[in-house]
């Protein structure tokens, strides 16, 4: 009895579940910046950019 289908199906598994963790996360940052970018943008051509004070992180 093998088991070599069984280890090659393992190892399928894995290789795809570490290629998720790897893609999924950069595609959600590429996705959270696009939108960040077109809300400044939007905001900029309304005229109502904000000053660089008002970005400021305060805790």
């Amino acid at each position: 009895m093998s088991y070599l289908h069984y280890v090659i199906a393992a190892y399928a598994v894995f290789v795809l579940v570490l290629a998720w963790d790897f893609i999924v996360p950069r595609l959600q940052v590429r996705k959270l910046l696009r939108e960040a970018r077109l809300r400044g943008s939007r905001q900029r051509r309304r005229g109502k950019a904000t000053p660089a004070a008002d970005t400021e992180l305060v805790r």
